[in-house]
Order: C-alpha cells, then structure tokens, then sequence
C-alpha cells in the first residue's frame, strides 16, 4: 500500500517510505540492461526485503518495458508499484497499461531544463492541471516529480509544491538530479518546503559528491516523507543513494522503523550486481567483501575480545558472514595465535612474534596479505621453535 494511499496528514519520520528505483534509475546506469527474467527476481527480492514501493519503470520506452512490468504486476506483491513518465499523456498511458497502481509524473523545474525543452514555468502549470487531473481518474495514487530540484530555487519548489496540491498529486518528489546538495542545505530546504498538510514530499538523491545516502538519511531527518533509493546506490553517473546503506544506517540510529529486513541486504545486493554486471567493490560499505576483514594488529587484538571494537554492526545483520582476520604486514601476534589456535595449533608469544617478522617481511616483499598456504609454510620453516 502506497504512503499516499494509506494515510492521512503528515507521516512521522519515525516511519519513512522507502522507495526502491533499482528497476528505474538503476537499470539507466550505462550499459546496464536487465532481462525481463532478472527484473521479476529482483522484484521479488526486494518484496521479500521489504521495501514499501518500487519504481518499477519506464513502460514508455519500449513494448518490451511494458510487457515486463506488467508481469511484474500480475505477481500481486505485497508492496506499492509505480511506474514511471515523462510529462506526456502518451507516457501515462504507457503506466497505465503496464498494470501499476501508481504513475511518478517527471517535470522539468529548474530554470536551465525548462531552458532546454523550451518551455517556461506556466507549461508546468498547465501540464500538470492537464496530467494529473486526468490520471487520477485511473491511478490509485499519483506522484509528481520535481527535475533538478536543487538548482531550482526555494521560491520555485514551493511555487511547484502548492501547484501540485491544488491539482490534487500525493506526493512531490524532490529531486536532487545532479547530486549537487549537501546535509546542512537539505536540512535548511526542508525547514522551507514542509508545509501543513499538502502533499508528502519525497527526496531523491545522486551520489555525483558522495553524500546520497547522507543526504537521504538527512531528508528524512529534517521531516522528508519519503526517500527513493537503488540497491548499491546502482543508477545513472555516480549513482543513487544506497538501499543497503540508508537501511542498516536507519536501524543503527535507534530513532527510526522502516520494513526493511536486512538481514536480506547482501543478498539482494549480489543479485542486482549479477544481474547489472557491475561488481561490487570490495570496499563497498555494509556489503563489500573487505567491509569486514580486518588486518591491523591494534584491530585484531581488538576484536577477538569483542567484534564490536572495530565495528559498526555484526555482518549477520545485514546477511553477510563472519568477520575475518587477514594475516599481512600490519597484522599482531595476537591474530597469528589466533589462526593457529583454530587448527589445533598453540603459538607461545615468543613464537608468535618471531613467525609475526617472517610474515611482515613476506607480505612487504608480495605486496599482499599472505594466504593460508603461504602462512603455513612460513611456520613449517619455524618448526624448530614449535
């Protein structure tokens, strides 16, 4: 059940909606492409993640699209679906026969896009009274969506917030196209723009400055209805805010409750990363390979008296596997008694820290952590000492 549909006045930010557009934005990524068979897993994926709405796509750009979605929406998941249109009417129709429940209508608000489809803000005006009038008579909620936002000016957002009021559009997305805002201008821009009553507001973020999923979690911080985000912060340029990051960072505050299971998140996340071809990078936050190894000696010793030392939340909780230890140049004596304890082996100190200089000196000429293989046999060498 859609945010708009389901409630009446303001939402408390201690329930945001949060609104998955890796079907949307994130297939818009270059070169990424997703099969009709990977978007109905992915769509159950994120059903069974607990996102409250997809944004399922855009039907217009081709039959295909359209035959996809409204596979997708013949599945009766159990989450809100919304399909995607520029400010067309031929577009709506295309959502329309898609099948979803919803239609985000695109306009364009900035000075320098209304620039470049020619127009002025009274075609916005009229478009809107036009499209939205018109589909609401079809669709159970309707969204509209604001274009490069936060080039556009306060006055004008609250101009295009009132206007879509009085035509009767739930929910306003505000869209930070460019990915050009930042935490203390958002917090300022929602003390501006959320008014009494109208319609809920919505927040999308682009990671072109690295700070999407801050700026998301400040939207929704500062009051923000709702949030859109991609699973990996998957989407066009640098991206979008990150599902996975927005919902483990929500949950850790204590102050806010969304759906979201996370213990699904890594999962989820190796999917759409087979599905898009795009890799996960090892250091990718919550869900990266290396998010969880750890190689410093201070860190080690740390963390095998309490993994919570250095960091932020156990890998369960958002379905990854345990933490690991990897034996490298900066590594301690403790992680080396550590590894052989596990096998059966039990390292005195002085042991430890004489095989702790052979493995410096061979992880510094590798140029690498040193393997189990390559570990075990600098300890054979030791045997003497054992």
């Amino acid at each position: 059940m859609p945010v708009t549909a389901e409630r009446s006045g303001k939402t408390s930010a201690r329930r945001p909606w949060i609104i998955d557009t890796t079907l949307r934005d994130g297939e818009q990524a270059p070169s990424v492409v997703f099969s009709t068979a990977e978007k109905i897993e992915l769509a159950v994926l994120l059903a069974e993640c607990g996102v409250d709405e997809l944004e399922i796509g855009y039907p217009a750009i081709s039959p295909e699209e359209e035959s996809t979605i409204r596979s997708i929406a013949a599945l009766h998941l159990p989450l809100a679906l919304t399909g995607w249109a520029r400010a067309k009417w031929e577009d709506i129709e295309a959502v329309l026969r898609s099948g979803t429940e919803g239609v985000h209508i695109s306009f364009p608000l900035s000075p320098l896009y209304l620039q470049l489809m020619g127009k002025d803000y009274r075609w916005v005006q009229d478009q809107m009274i036009e499209l939205v009038g018109r589909a609401r008579h079809y669709f159970r909620f309707v969204s509209v969506g604001a274009q490069d936002a936060t080039r556009a000016g306060t006055p004008s957002l609250r101009q295009f917030i009132a206007d879509a009021d009085a035509c009767g559009a739930e929910r306003v997305r505000i869209a930070d196209t460019v990915g050009i805002a930042n935490p203390p201008m958002l917090t300022e821009l929602f003390k501006e723009l959320l008014p009494t009553g109208g319609p809920f507001l919505e927040f999308h973020a682009h990671d072109d400055l690295g700070m999407a999923t801050a700026n998301a979690f400040t939207a929704i911080a500062s009051g923000c209805d709702a949030v859109s985000v991609s699973v990996t912060g998957l989407g066009e340029r640098a991206g979008n805010a990150a599902l996975e990051e927005l919902a483990i960072a929500l949950k850790l505050s204590g102050t806010y409750e969304t759906g979201i299971d996370t213990t699904t998140l890594t999962q989820l996340s190796l999917a759409v990363s087979k599905a898009s071809g795009r890799a996960i990078q090892p250091q990718k936050a919550v869900v990266g390979e290396a998010v969880f190894q750890h190689e410093s000696g201070i860190h080690c010793a740390a963390l095998l008296k309490d993994p919570l030392s250095y960091q932020p939340f156990l890998p369960a909780l958002a379905g990854g596997s345990e933490h690991a230890l990897i034996i490298g140049k900066h590594s301690g004596s403790a992680s080396l008694q550590d590894y052989f304890l596990k096998k059966g082996i039990e390292l005195s100190r002085p042991e430890a820290l004489q095989l702790l200089m052979e493995v410096r000196k061979a992880a510094g000429e590798k140029k690498r952590a040193l393997t189990p293989d390559e570990l075990e046999t600098l300890y054979s060498r030791l045997q003497p000492l054992s």
